[in-house]
């Protein structure tokens, strides 16, 4: 009797029968595959610098690629919020409509304006993969999280690694051109259209579509305590006032060491990362401007660098220290050896040892993402935690956007890619000079009260001599009475 209790207030989400949940499973990863797949995409900047467009380096450098940014910035937040209110699969669709977008512009367009109309597009798909690692959770239950995570990521690793390969061997053994390549792509892209069409529906969200009570059942949520204080203070409605005390909240705890210290590597390192990512095609065309297609070897370089990715990230899980005392230092490490990297991709002649560094360059980065992950969410509930990389995320693509203003753009500095490089270069140097000195400080703070820790046991170890013989003195006097 108690068992069939317990089943009757199981939420209908515990109670949905196993062969369900393994076709969302399966249904979901397919999805998160298919969508990676665009075979094209790793040669989109020799294809513009080619003769099928031939626009100039200049033009692809200043003009064309820094929309990307802006897009990305003017989007983002409107998307994130979008993406919660609309439960999640309008948002996808969106997403799969600015791909097929993005391909029929490469395809189809021919002028400057074209291509940054297409750069526009490919801001909307970048903020929009919000979508698909927050669906996932509304449809499985808590103790499924995990799994989840694990499937879907592995889904859209494999997806990247299947895409880059698959572009690189039509280039080098097949001698496709880059036009056909993208021909190909619009197809895959067409047909993850399709799939989105038939995902399921969410019904709930995390911030603007919760059930009445609170998650079903289960322990509430931060939210669900916000709004059964709201009901009882008589304020607006929940859904805004729990979203502001909630950005409160989250700059009250903003003064916890390794938030603040995990939070600002986000924000500067990513805009570094992704920097580099935008321009590094047009750096390997400038060290080696080959005329011959299956020259061009970006899709392997694609696969090798998620393939050291994927397993510096799952490596990076075993790395058992006190990052209360070492993550300064080791992100100092970290950020001085990617300073060097990017200095050798840019003083270098040798296309070879470019794309050796910038595969190392990714893995560096790709091994400090889980460990950031884990250093910010530990501490933080869901609904703060979604709130926190929200936060982390505007900041970074903020600061990425000055830089792109000041140093990319033509109505700025307007730098071709060597300078641009060079100024990378600086960046990080003196990311990695401000994390070591931060080291620094910790190390010696951790001295000192190791130090402090030692006189004081000093002390009570040099007081107990005298109180053990007054202690005998006392029970002697006591035999002999």
């Amino acid at each position: 009797m108690p068992k069939k209790d317990d089943d009757t207030k199981k939420p209908a989400s515990e109670t949905v029968p196993d062969q369900r949940w393994k076709l969302q499973v399966f249904y979901l990863c397919f999805y998160g595959f298919m969508t990676q797949v665009r075979p094209g995409e790793s040669f989109i900047t020799p294809y513009l610098l080619g003769p099928d467009k031939n626009f100039t380096q200049a033009e692809v450098t200043n003009m064309i690629t820094p929309v990307l940014t802006y897009s990305y910035m003017a989007v983002l937040v409107p998307i994130f919020l979008l993406t919660d209110y609309l439960r999640y699969k309008p948002v996808l669709v969106l997403q799969s409509l600015s791909h097929i977008s993005i391909w029929l512009l490469l395809v189809l367009g021919t002028s400057v304006l074209a291509m940054q109309l297409m750069e526009y597009f490919y801001g909307v798909t970048m903020a929009t993969r919000i979508a698909y690692s927050s669906y996932i959770f509304s449809l499985v239950t808590p103790s499924h999280y995990q799994r989840m995570a694990s499937y879907s990521r592995s889904a859209v690793l494999l997806g990247v690694f299947t895409s880059s390969v698959l572009g690189q061997l039509c280039i080098t053994l097949g001698g496709v051109s880059f036009l056909t390549l993208n021909y190909v792509s619009l197809g895959f892209v067409s047909f993850g259209l399709i799939l989105t069409i038939f995902l399921e529906q969410p019904q709930r969200s995390l911030f603007f579509n919760r059930p009445e009570g609170a998650g079903d059942g289960a322990v509430p949520t931060e939210l669900d305590k916000m709004a059964r204080g709201d009901v009882q203070g008589g304020t607006q409605g929940w859904r805004e006032a729990a979203l502001c005390r909630m950005l409160r909240e989250v700059g009250a705890l903003a003064r916890q060491p390794q938030l603040q210290l995990w939070s600002l590597w986000w924000v500067f390192n990513s805009a570094g990362y992704y920097l580099m990512l935008y321009y590094v095609q047009i750096l390997w065309n400038e060290i080696y401007p080959s005329t011959d297609n299956r020259q061009v070897h970006n899709g392997g370089v694609d696969a090798a660098s998620t393939l050291l990715g994927a397993g510096a990230s799952f490596a990076a899980g075993y790395v058992k220290i006190r990052w209360t005392l070492w993550s300064e230092l080791v992100i100092g490490v970290v950020t001085a050896f990617q300073a060097g990297l990017l200095l050798l991709m840019n003083t270098t002649s040798n296309i070879w040892l470019c794309y050796a560094a910038y595969v190392l360059f990714r893995g560096s980065y790709q091994f400090l993402v889980p460990v950031a992950i884990f250093q910010i969410a530990t501490s933080l509930s869901k609904e703060h935690c979604a709130l926190v990389f929200g936060v982390n995320t505007f900041f970074a693509t903020v600061l990425k956007t000055i830089i792109t203003v000041i140093v990319a753009d033509k109505r700025g500095l307007g730098l071709s890619v060597h300078p641009q490089f060079y100024v990378y270069f600086g960046y990080f140097t003196l990311l990695a000079v401000v994390y070591l000195l931060l080291a620094v400080g910790v190390g010696i703070r951790y001295s000192r009260r190791k130090q402090a820790a030692e006189l004081a046991l000093a002390k009570e170890l040099c007081q107990l001599p005298a109180e053990v013989p007054a202690q005998k003195s006392t029970e002697a006097g006591a035999v002999q009475a």
